[in-house]
């Protein structure tokens, strides 16, 4: 039994490991200008109005206030609330893997499997 909860949590980290290794460039406030503005293009292409009176305000917001300090942080916000979530998850499927509830115990796997998807989007974007 502790042979089988070791693999149910050393796979997916590596995993997770794995991928976040393969993890694109970080993001910019460049990079994040020049999707806004990609995503302006796209709205004056179908006369979007309101979309382009969004992005217009997105714009001139990441111009005036973006840091590549100020990205990092909230990036690293968001992976702690990631890891936070991984925890509980964890915590939830051993109390699950405790009872015996093999239909407890897949939604539970199910949960962590999402939050580690979760932390995985974060961590690659």
């Amino acid at each position: 039994m502790k042979f089988s909860l070791a693999v149910l949590f050393i796979l997916p980290a590596l995993t997770l490991a794995t991928s976040v290794s393969a993890a694109t460039q970080p993001e910019t406030c460049a990079s994040k200008q020049h999707e806004i503005k990609q995503q302006l293009d796209y709205a004056h292409q179908h006369n979007n109005k309101d979309q382009i009176a969004g992005l217009q305000r997105a714009l001139s917001e990441n111009q005036s206030h973006c840091s590549e300090k100020g990205l990092r942080a909230d990036k690293q916000q968001k992976i702690a609330e990631k890891q936070e979530k991984i925890n509980e998850r964890t915590r939830e499927l051993k109390k699950a893997q405790e009872s015996g509830n093999r239909e407890k115990i897949g939604k539970q796997q199910q949960k962590l499997d999402e939050a580690l998807h979760e932390l995985n989007d974060v961590s690659t974007h």
